[in-house]
């Protein structure tokens, strides 16, 4: 195996390591869907956010798809208590914002690197070129820091909030009567799935960071009870899910996103069996 393909296989480990821990949350508190209208909104912020000022530096199309992917969960909990119901309310929501992405990026398709395709699948083999460099030092592909941050950063988030989010996880009414600050930790339990949706988007694509925001999450959850076990399952499930997902892709030139997330349904169907 050459150094490109273990910046590959890295940033694919990353990416599935980190999504899937923060996909926990989101699968405790039956709030899957919304984890796939953030990775669609994602792309409306990162296309608004070139127009706005020319550029496809890291921060602005941070910032962009960071307010993009907030902005979409706000929407669906407006729409949620106008009376819509929940499911309905995601699926206006995401469908929404990832359409309007779509057609302002068919528009200004010659101005901006992405398209339909890199959108859905990702361009996991072109991450080793992406070079990020500091007083003329080459630390490695940009996406690695970038994914490997977000994943300190959920994780350091999740171990000092760690009782604030598993009482809200379970009982969200017992923990708004003990007086816990429910809506703040939503938000900010929500801005964690932003920030590594918004980290893994560009170098995974739609497909695979809807997959594992979900399926190594809902596998954990089949095989344990406990939260702390059920957090350390779905990174396990999610790093093989990568590597073997890479090795297939290698093998039968396939999209790696693709392979990634098949092999995740896979480990979901095995777990569903066993359990």
């Amino acid at each position: 195996m050459t150094p490109h393909d273990l910046w590959i296989l890295l940033t694919a480990v990353l990416v599935a390591a980190s999504l899937g821990f923060v996909g926990c949350f989101l699968i405790l508190r039956r709030l899957a869907m919304v984890g796939d209208a953030i990775s669609h909104s994602v792309l409306l912020g990162i296309v608004v956010a070139f127009l706005l000022t020319g550029s496809t530096g890291l921060l602005p199309m941070v910032l962009g798809a960071g307010a993009a992917g907030l902005l979409s969960t706000w929407m669906v909990e407006l729409l949620r208590r106008a009376g819509v119901q929940e499911d309905a309310a995601t699926g206006i929501s995401f469908t929404a914002f990832f359409g309007l992405g779509v057609v302002l990026l068919t528009l200004h398709a010659g101005d901006v690197h992405l398209d339909t395709q890199h959108v859905l699948f990702g361009d996991l083999v072109y991450v080793p070129f992406d070079i990020l460099a500091w007083r003329g030092w080459e630390l490695g592909p940009r996406a690695v820091w970038t994914v490997g941050g977000a994943l300190l950063i959920a994780g350091l988030t999740t171990w000092l909030f760690f009782k604030e989010f598993k009482v809200i996880a379970f009982d969200p009414a017992f923990a708004a009567v003990v007086g816990l600050p429910v809506a703040w930790i939503t938000w900010l339990q929500t801005g964690l799935v932003t920030l590594v949706t918004v980290a893994a988007f560009e170098s995974v694509g739609a497909i695979l960071a809807v997959a594992m925001l979900v399926a190594p999450g809902a596998t954990a959850f089949l095989l344990t009870d406990r939260l702390e076990s059920m957090l350390g399952l779905s990174v396990l499930v999610g790093v093989p899910a990568a590597v073997a997902g890479y090795g297939l892709a290698s093998w039968f030139d396939l999209s790696i996103a693709g392979a990634t997330a098949t092999m995740a349904g896979l480990l979901f169907a095995l777990a569903l069996l066993l359990a």
